[in-house]
């Protein structure tokens, strides 16, 4: 699932594929990643890409005459880039470039989501202003990570993933930063130490860098899709040896989600009562 790394990587490639080209011709299938009369709007964009910022997991692209779009990537929403006549599955909308190359935005489960909007606008929709700070585009001291996350009643993982907290981070990410600082996802926030949190949000740095190191190229390739090998240290590994320790990392539901963690490596010392279990993801 795209999380901040890969939606950086989308946004940093579209920069450089829009860059000296003009939009002449947008289009899209009649799909659930559009609402009422998006659709039409989506088709009237043209011209040049003037501004694309990433906030958090959104997307905000501005065009020539004012015209914005908010996108947000789903479960498997990806940006490709193909030659003009050539397929591509699961493309739901078509950017068409004056070099004759066209951008997809695929999407196989749909979850995606492409929102016209006035450029001026897209900083002021509602999800965009209740995001939380974004670690890499703001930066984030072990300091502003307290602040926001501290407060939270709900479990540390739990709580990383709140959006209206720290923007950008995920199931996967969240798991992995917490295994770098030797936390336990259970753990209440309240109950970190000052040193606890400078791990933590080096932690954070830390797997956000792989992230982008990992996925960087023009054909990104989730670990969902089962074409590639699982890069990641504790993530999906449950019932495996732990990359540092050779413990077998086990697995619970969390928020809904499945959390991976090394019982050794991330001690239950001042956890909730969440019962883990030995599986797979």
């Amino acid at each position: 699932m795209p999380e901040l790394p890969e939606v950086e990587i989308a946004r940093r490639n579209l920069v450089r594929w829009f860059k000296g080209r003009r939009l002449v011709r947008a289009e899209a299938d009649d799909t659930r990643i559009f609402r009422g009369a998006e659709r039409r709007q989506f088709s009237e964009l043209s011209g040049k890409l003037e501004s694309l910022v990433r906030r958090g997991k959104y997307l905000l692209f501005t065009f020539e005459e004012g015209r914005g779009l908010l996108g947000h990537l789903g479960m498997t929403g990806k940006f490709v880039r193909r030659t003009e006549g050539q397929k591509e599955p699961y493309s739901r909308a078509r950017f068409h470039l004056d070099d004759g190359r066209v951008i997809h935005f695929g999407d196989a489960r749909m979850f995606g989501r492409l929102e016209p909007a006035p450029a001026a606008d897209l900083r002021e929709l509602d999800v965009v202003k209740a995001l939380g700070r974004d670690p890499l585009a703001d930066g984030l001291t072990a300091g502003q990570l307290e602040k926001a996350v501290a407060p939270s009643r709900q479990d540390l993982k739990v709580a990383l993933m709140d959006q209206g907290r720290i923007a950008g981070l995920g199931n996967i990410h969240a798991a992995e930063a917490l295994f770098r600082a030797g936390l336990h996802p259970s753990r209440e926030p309240e109950s970190l130490t000052p040193d606890d949190w400078k791990r933590l949000v080096a932690a954070i740095r830390a797997t956000i860098d792989f992230g982008l190191k990992e996925q960087e190229g023009e054909e990104p390739v989730y670990l969902e899709e089962g074409r590639s090998e699982n890069p990641f240290l504790v993530y999906g590994r449950a019932g495996g040896p732990c990359s540092k320790c050779g413990t077998p990392v086990e697995s619970f539901t969390q928020g809904g989600r499945t959390t991976h963690f090394c019982p050794k490596c991330q001690p239950r010392s001042g956890v909730h009562a969440s019962k883990p279990r030995a599986g797979k993801r």
